[in-house]
């Protein structure tokens, strides 16, 4: 083996490596976002119980575009 065929797997196994670490972090980053929001908007129902609607479609807005953040991370992994 030459040590050019070497040098282009270790680049190689080094871009994979980086896709599985961008994998997870399109996966743990979005649920710990939904989490959070998802509590505060619990807290801000329970403060003000009259803007529960309001509270509750803002709430999912933000879970989507948290969500459509998930799907561009796996997209790029699998490119990249």
């Amino acid at each position: 083996m030459s040590l050019a065929y070497l040098a282009q797997e270790a680049a190689e196994t080094t871009v994979r490596g980086y896709g599985a670490i961008g994998f997870g972090l399109a996966a743990i980053g979005p649920g710990i976002g939904i989490g959070i929001l998802v509590g505060k908007a619990m807290e801000s129902m329970v403060r003000q119980p009259e803007m529960a609607g309001q509270v509750r479609t803002t709430m999912f807005l933000g879970i989507a575009f948290t969500e459509a953040l998930a799907l561009i991370g796996l997209v790029a992994g699998f490119i990249f």
